[in-house]
Parts: structure tokens; sequence; C-alpha cells
């Protein structure tokens, strides 16, 4: 009966009588083989491919090795699955991934379950040798670790502790900020700001029980490559900087945008799509509409005093004037739409004409000529100022 490869580990199994004068020689390599199951071995991927690595049959083989490197010739365009045969071994195995081309690689052994293995990285599973549906098994799935040294250093954190990153969705570049930082427990457990790895105790943020995030005084939140946003408190007063070379845009969906007192009163409201409303002690004084502004009250004016009957429309849309001299009527910085009132006190009965943009009406004009007082209306169109006046006024009327 010729021997048989059926465990394991591949090694030769004599039938009762078989092999006269070599079983010395076998049962040497067998040793020798188990040797190797304990020890380091390499296998190589000769292509940009999938690939099966059979452990041979009583002879030496890299793959029989507990710890085994896969590299490879050339670079890997992707995950390639490496396939362990026979699909009947079962053993455990330490499987370094160093190939080319900074690719993972997928060990399988039948079609049940497989493991995959990133590149440079190392992973320890076993195999159950189950025939066509075998599996590949992370031999390190809930594994218990009572004590865990990383480079030196024991971990002691708490499962509970170390259970706060479960759901944190950081990356990998993400989470490595924190290698080479130097604050200890109790610095971190004060969420400080750091800079550069430096912990600033007078730049102290601090988040309190009701998670509420704490800036002292004339820290600032800023926002902007430029810092072109500040958002800061100076122990007297708040701000709201906006440094930037855009605009300082407030935007929203919902129903309005409010200015508020400390007791919840109105100071101004921005309704969306509607009226925008100033308010004096919670109580509406003026309002936009569709047509115009409402005015709750009485609107008051600035009265201008202006002697020489030249009037600038914007320093004023009301004016007073006493002329004591000869003069035109004239209106500088003639704006649009802007209307107005003048009280002309012409006692002194100086001799007024009209200037080029003044429109007025020959009879108006020469009313206004006479020793009297008067009220003048005017209006413009941007381009020219249009003005009429009353007859002569006393204090008892007209």
């Amino acid at each position: 009966m010729p021997s048989t490869y059926v465990n394991n580990l591949r090694l030769e199994e004599m039938a009762t009588g078989e092999k006269s004068g070599t079983w010395g020689t076998i049962t040497n390599t067998n040793l020798e083989l188990v040797g190797e199951a304990l020890g380091y071995g390499t296998e190589a991927l000769a292509s940009d491919a999938d690939a099966t690595i059979t452990m041979a049959d009583g002879a030496s083989d890299g793959i029989r090795s507990l710890y085994v490197k896969i590299t490879s010739g050339v670079s890997l365009t992707t995950t390639r699955t490496i396939t362990l045969a026979p699909n009947t071994v079962s053993k455990v195995w330490i499987i370094e991934n160093a190939t080319s081309g900074s690719q993972s690689i997928t060990i399988s052994q039948g079609s049940g379950s497989n493991v995959t293995i990133g590149n440079g990285q190392v992973a320890i599973a076993y195999t159950d040798g189950g025939g066509a549906s075998a599996n590949v098994v992370d031999a390190l799935t809930d594994i218990n670790i009572p004590s865990l040294y990383l480079a030196g250093t024991q971990v002691t954190s708490t499962a509970a502790e170390l259970n706060i990153l479960d759901g944190v969705t950081a990356t990998t570049a993400e989470l490595n900020i924190l290698d080479g930082v130097t604050a200890d427990s109790t610095d971190l457990n004060r969420t400080d700001i750091t800079t550069e790895g430096t912990v600033e105790a007078s730049k102290v943020v601090t988040a309190d029980s009701n998670g509420d995030v704490n800036f002292p005084d004339n820290d600032k939140a800023i926002f902007g490559a430029g810092s072109d946003l500040q958002i800061y408190h100076t122990g007297s007063t708040s701000y709201i900087y906006d440094q930037g070379t855009g605009n300082l845009n407030l935007r929203t969906d919902g129903a309005a945008i409010d200015l508020l007192q400390a007791d919840g009163s109105y100071m101004a409201r921005f309704i969306n799509t509607g009226a925008s409303k100033l308010y004096y002690n919670g109580s509406p004084k003026l309002s936009t509409t569709a047509t115009g502004v409402d005015v709750t009250g009485k609107a008051t004016g600035t009265l201008t005093t202006d002697n020489d009957l030249s009037f600038d429309m914007d320093v004023s849309n009301n004016f007073k004037c006493t002329p004591t001299s000869t003069g035109a009527l004239t209106f500088t910085n003639i704006t649009s739409g802007q209307s107005g009132n003048i009280w002309l006190d012409n006692s002194a009965g100086v001799v007024i004409s009209a200037a080029s943009t003044t429109y007025i009406a020959s009879a108006d004009l020469t009313t206004i000529n006479t020793a009297g007082v008067y009220f003048l209306s005017y209006y413009s169109d941007g381009t020219n100022v249009l003005v009429s006046a009353t007859p002569a006024l006393t204090s008892a009327g007209a």
C-alpha cells in the first residue's frame, strides 16, 4: 500500500510494511518538515493575477511555515486572491503581505469566508480544511488581551474609554495627528487647544457638562485662511468681525432674522420675503411695505440753515434760508426722487433768480422776489429740480 499525505502538514505517512530500508530517511524528512512548520518561509507571486499555492507533499515548502511572507515579482494592480491548497489542510498561519504595488491580498481556501490583508500588514489566520466550502478565519477576532503594550509602553485605557472611538469617522491620517502629541491624561481631559502639539495653558477652551464650549476673554473663534471672520468677547464688548474682502451675509430659510433685547422684545425684524421693521423699546415704529414705508408715530426730519440760496441735497431734505444778498436758487448733488421743503425768509427783499436746473413758475419766482416769508416745496428727477412756492405768509396764515 503506497504512502499517503492526508495530514495537515502533508507529511509522508508510510503504510505498514512499506518503505523498507528508507523509513529512517523519511522519518527524518518528516521531522525536518515539522520544524519547518514552526518557522519562517516565503512565497513569491510570479504575476499580477490570482494564484493558488499548494503545500508540497513530503517536501520542503515555504507555505508550510508558521510565518509566511508573501512577495511578488511584479507590482499588483488590484487586490489578488491567494488560495491555499489542498483545501483539506487545517492549520494556523501568520501571513505578511509584502507584495509590490500597494495592493491588498485575500487569503482563501474554499467557498467559505476569507481574510483580506492590507499591503505591509500581517494577519494571524487559520484554515478549517473544510474541503470545497473551506473557511479562512481571522484568529484574532474576539481576542481577549489582558495587558497591551505599544512600543514598550503599556496601554492603560479601559475598554469603556477605548470604546469612545466606536463610531468615530476620522480617517487614518486624522487619527495619526495624535502621533507625537505630548499631552498627558490631565491635559487631554481638559480638552486643551494645542499649537504644534504644545499645550498652551493660557489658551484653554473648555467644554462643560452641558456641552457648552467656553472661550476666555479675547480668545477668538476664527474662520477662513486669512482670519477673515472672527467671533470674540473682550470682557466688556462682543464682536462679530468680518475683515475679509467680501460681504458678511446673514441668510435664512426660516421666517425671519430678529435682533432682540435681553427680555426677548424686538429691536429689529427682517421677515423672509416680507417687511423689514425697526422698533423703539419693543414697539414698531417703521416698516417697509410693497409700496413704500409705514411710520407709526411721527417722522422728524433735520432742518438745515443755508442762507446763500444754494442747497446741497446730500446734506438735508429740509432747509431754512434767510438770504442777505442777490443769488440764484440752486440745488447741488441732485438726487433722483428726493423731495423736501424750504422755509424762505426774504424779508430783506433780495433779488432771487433760478439756476438752469431749477424749474420754477415765473409767477412763483416773481412772488418770492417780493419781501416776505415763503414756503417752498421741491422734487428732483435726478437732473432738474421742480420748485413751487406759496404766497407770502404771516404768523396768522396766508
